[in-house]
């Protein structure tokens, strides 16, 4: 054989060698890609994203579109020619596998955790635009999880309303993890509670529940990355009880990323008017029942999607604005908000057409 052909040959063959050993050998890596965006004043799979009864509504034109992340799945194991083909691409990012499920989250764990966040997201979003709106809103701070296996498994329940601690009042979540760590492992801490089962009863007759019990747990020592302290097993979180009824019909989204875009959306519909001016406006970013704004993950790869959807300005948590910016889709005008006091803002400008002023995002924040 010639040696010129024989050359050709082995490097042949050693390209195919490369390509197989790049398509067989898994490598620690992630993909995140534009998700799917829903406009919150319209339908998703044929019925109304934000339903509302017992108030007052208007026709709400225009789009205020939350925005979503495709991400791979915690038990998919990227090969090296995926991750490559992944980084040249200018609408993907690959990240670290434990960037997106640390300590060796599977996916159901990763499912369960966003189907919860989302549902808090929620939460705080009608809070939040109710509050913007004055209208009052009846908050209480109760049990949201037991761990398995803890002192409190049996003890506490999910819903149980935590009225104090050792006798002092909670007002909210945070009261309760800081009196309980007051104590060390081995102590007993008090726990005065409404039952979950006569607050849902008090709720539905429309009463308060008044009846309350004292559960008397020993504190256990914590078992994770910080330091040593006091532990009963339980998470706290805040419920609430609505002046009417709102409802958000959206399926197979999870994580906290769209509360602010439905705080818009539940607040446009109870004024009227249109806060777009029918206008095609974006965004993302978390909220909390005072309508503070945080900052989510893959905002790029938001921006993208929302950019090819039509989406013309894109409400931009104030934290994610420097990544934003960086590469900022061609047609997108990114605004920056930390309250949703400031997207109503914004949206003003926006309607009225007067956009000079407007706060946009930069390289620097």
């Amino acid at each position: 054989m010639p040696r010129r052909t024989a050359t050709m040959l082995a490097s042949t063959l050693m390209l195919i060698a490369l390509l197989c050993a790049g398509v067989l050998i898994p490598v620690p890596y992630a993909e995140m890609s534009p998700g799917p965006t829903v406009n919150t004043l319209g339908e998703h799979d044929g019925e109304p994203v934000l339903q509302i009864s017992g108030h007052k509504t208007y026709q709400a034109d225009g789009h205020l579109n939350m925005t979503t992340v495709r991400v791979t799945s915690a038990d998919y194991r990227m090969n090296l020619v995926e991750a490559v083909y992944g980084w040249l691409a200018h609408d993907s990012k690959i990240v670290p596998h434990d960037t997106l499920y640390p300590d060796g989250k599977t996916e159901e764990q990763s499912t369960q955790e966003n189907a919860e966040e989302f549902s808090q997201s929620q939460e705080s979003a009608k809070v939040a635009a109710l509050k913007e709106l004055g209208v009052p809103v009846k908050s209480w701070v109760i049990v949201s999880t037991v761990v398995k296996g803890s002192p409190a498994e049996g003890r506490l329940h999910a819903g149980d309303v935590i009225k104090a601690v050792d006798g002092t009042a909670i007002k909210q979540p945070s009261d309760v993890a800081k009196l309980v760590t007051k104590h060390k492992p081995g102590q007993k801490v008090v726990f005065t509670v409404v039952p979950a089962k006569e607050q849902a009863a008090a709720e539905k007759a429309n009463t308060a529940a008044t009846r309350t019990q004292d559960v008397t747990i020993t504190t256990a020592t914590s078992h994770d990355t910080g330091a040593p302290r006091a532990v009963v097993g339980i998470s706290a979180g805040t419920d609430h009880t609505f002046p009417f009824t709102i409802d958000i019909k959206l399926a197979d989204v999870g994580g906290p990323s769209a509360g602010l875009m439905f705080a818009l959306g539940i607040y446009d519909k109870l004024t009227p008017g249109n806060l777009t001016g029918g206008k095609f406006v974006a965004g993302t970013g978390t909220i909390d029942d005072n309508g503070t704004v945080g900052p989510i993950g893959g905002v790029e790869m938001k921006t993208v999607g929302a950019r090819d959807r039509g989406a013309r300005y894109f409400l931009t948590p104030a934290d994610n604005c420097a990544a934003a910016a960086k590469d900022t889709p061609g047609g997108l005008t990114l605004v920056k908000v930390k309250t949703i006091g400031d997207a109503l803002d914004a949206l003003k400008d926006i309607r009225s057409g007067d956009t000079a002023a407007l706060p946009k995002c930069t390289t620097k924040g």
